[in-house]
């Protein structure tokens, strides 16, 4: 999905003109990495990078969809509906237009143009966006009025019970409620968010998001089995979830489990949480040159103890750091996608293309970069 349409376009596909243009980002973590399961903290923020959604209402219930870069027309009955009933990225739309309708909400049917500059399989909730810009259009087509919080958990539902997807909340929280200069400060158990001063070129630095392009490896069966460690540990210790198990007790409960590999899965969750505590008082405090090490305190964890990194990754946020940058960490599920490096802005262009130089040596992939502007999660465009 790449490229520009017009309202001619729009005409030549589906015989109508549009009546509006809706928007949601991708978002990329800054840090809070596999603590969302655990009922932990995460300190999203929303791109610059969006999916787009043109839209016009139809009044024969039926649901039409076409995305830059893919032939045709995809149609379906919003009646017909049913999980596993329309396949492909065309599952996104109709998992939207069928959780509405089964959360009761009155929408009609609709011709909905897609339009992207959100990487695919980069790890930057491409998915979450794509259902977050489709129920706001499809909302905003039936002028329905939608806390964005609640647009979120009916994105999260569509993603789990339509696309088959265990995905948590994070990602559409942040394409939903995140606000440009801000992180969006997310307490999982509490259900609670708050937005954290975040404005790195204010203070002389860059946010570098960079695709490392590692191939995907076995990405949903290790992201079940550290799930599942998680789970057997939080059994173990007599706790719901790992957030209930405080910092300065870790020590105590790790000398509770018998298994090495869970012990270390335990120990990089609650330090992971209290990395986020920790880069929110700094955020607060405006010391963002500050959270650069804690970047890097994280990467080491995910590293070493919850083992969901690959060379490129490390390579990566390796080379960053020798180049001069504050701080670097892989971000998202892992076993590939991307990092992200804090510098300062003068550095930024030679802490890339240490990284370029770096890979070429290493016969990876050229990797690719994006500016992390700290952006406002969905809206109408138009």
């Amino acid at each position: 999905m790449s490229s520009s349409f017009t309202a001619s376009d729009f005409q030549a596909l589906f015989g109508t003109s549009p009546e509006g243009t809706w928007r949601a980002p991708g978002r990329v973590n800054l840090i809070g990495e596999h603590t969302d399961y655990n009922d932990g903290l995460v300190l999203p923020i929303a791109l610059p990078n969006r999916i787009l959604v043109t839209a016009a209402k139809r009044d024969d219930g039926r649901i039409a969809v076409s995305s830059g870069g893919r032939p045709g027309v995809i149609e379906f009955g919003i009646d017909e509906l049913a999980p596993g009933s329309v396949g492909d990225w065309a599952s996104y739309p109709a998992g939207a237009a069928w959780v509405l309708r089964e959360a009761g909400y009155p929408i009609g049917g609709a011709n909905l143009l897609f339009d992207s500059d959100l990487p695919s399989g980069a790890g930057l909730s491409s998915s979450a966006a794509l259902l977050c810009a489709t129920l706001s259009a499809l909302l905003g087509l039936s002028e329905l009025e939608v806390d964005p919080a609640e647009v979120a958990r009916l994105a999260q539902r569509a993603e789990n019970q339509y696309t088959g997807a265990p995905v948590g909340l994070m990602d559409q929280m942040a394409s939903m409620c995140c606000t440009a200069g801000h992180a969006l400060y997310f307490d999982i158990r509490a259900m609670a968010t708050d937005q954290i001063p975040f404005d790195p070129p204010a203070d002389g630095l860059a946010l570098l998001v960079v695709d490392v392009k590692a191939p995907h490896r076995h990405v949903d069966g290790e992201y079940a089995a550290r799930r599942k460690s998680c789970e057997q540990a939080a059994a173990e210790l007599g706790v719901p979830a790992l957030r209930s198990i405080a910092y300065e007790e870790l020590d105590d409960a790790l000398a509770r489990l018998t298994d090495d590999v869970v012990r270390k899965r335990v120990r990089h969750v609650v330090t992971e949480i209290r990395r986020v505590e920790d880069a929110v008082a700094l955020m607060r405090a405006g010391k963002l040159r500050e959270v650069g090490p804690l970047f890097t305190a994280s990467h080491a964890s995910l590293r070493d103890d919850f083992e969901i990194t690959v060379p490129e990754l490390d390579v990566a946020v390796d080379t960053a750091l020798a180049a001069g940058a504050l701080g670097a960490r892989m971000t998202g599920g892992g076993f590939g996608g991307c990092i992200i490096a804090l510098t300062e802005a003068s550095a930024a262009e030679a802490v890339l293309a240490a990284i370029e130089k770096a890979f070429a040596e290493h016969g990876f992939s050229a990797p690719s970069s994006l500016a992390a502007t700290p952006s406002a999660g969905a809206s109408r465009v138009s």
